[in-house]
């Protein structure tokens, strides 16, 4: 956990691991080779792919490493409509891992499948003292209907899934005051995924929301890999995770910093 997470007990945590789920994986390379930078500017963790665990070793060495161990069942599907095991603890030991991570769906389709796999997860996690986050989806991996983005729904899934066993639990948030429903209903620590695509003030003001509202981090994907800067963006999402800064804060930074 302390790989994972900073001493101050927050993470910064970058997702690399689309490849595993999805085609929109522009930038991804570019960003993984730029790992050791990120550190510098304020990186704790990445999530990555098996085959990046191995094939992308060298740049992951001053990180935290979560390995994805699910992955979808039809990749070219950006809907996610299911995901399988793939991998397990041993992998994950044999790759010198810290923590692994899956998706699950709790009120979906596959909701037994997924907690079936998160079961034996935890049951290996417990064995070889590995971190467990579970990315607790309600009803599937995108948002469909309005209660795939209630915060009441997602504080049950997220407390759903800790009860699974994960250590960590990887959510989305709705950008609305009720977020706090979500950290306030689990007692261990809650990243907050993603966060709309939008403009960098927009954005840097939701993060400092999840944060206000008590999450212990965030896992960005394409808001880093995407974007022109993405040294400068994580420096202030490090600022906004470590050190609470504003909304306004993290875009004075984002704006002096060049890549």
């Amino acid at each position: 956990m302390n790989r994972i997470f900073a001493a101050d007990g927050k993470s910064v945590s970058l997702a690399l691991d689309g490849f595993g789920f999805s085609e929109k994986t522009a930038g991804v390379d570019a960003a993984a080779r730029k790992v050791p930078e990120m550190v510098e500017h304020g990186l704790d963790n990445v999530l990555v792919t098996y085959g990046q665990a191995r094939n992308f070793a060298q740049y992951f060495t001053g990180a935290g490493l979560t390995l994805r161990v699910d992955t979808t069942t039809a990749v070219y599907d950006g809907s996610v409509p299911d995901n399988m095991p793939a991998f397990d603890i041993l992998d994950a030991v044999k790759l010198g891992a810290d923590g692994v991570v899956i998706m699950n769906f709790p009120g979906a389709h596959n909701e037994r499948a997924t907690n079936e796999f998160a079961a034996r997860l935890t049951r290996q996690s417990a064995e070889w003292n590995v971190p467990f986050m579970c990315e607790a989806l309600p009803f599937g991996y995108a948002v469909t209907t309005p209660e795939s983005a209630d915060p009441e729904k997602i504080a049950t899934a997220a407390r759903f899934s800790e009860e699974l066993g994960a250590d960590i639990i990887k959510t989305r948030f709705s950008g609305t005051d009720r977020d706090r429903l979500i950290v306030e209903n689990c007692t261990v620590p809650v990243l907050a995924l993603g966060g709309p695509k939008s403009d960098h003030e927009t954005y840097f003001g939701f993060v400092a929301h999840v944060m206000a509202c008590g999450a212990k981090g965030v896992a960005v994907g394409r808001n880093v890999t995407q974007d022109p800067k993405p040294l400068a963006m994580v420096s202030a999402l490090g600022a906004l995770v470590h050190e609470d800064a504003t909304a306004a804060q993290a875009m004075a930074l984002y704006t002096q910093i060049d890549d």
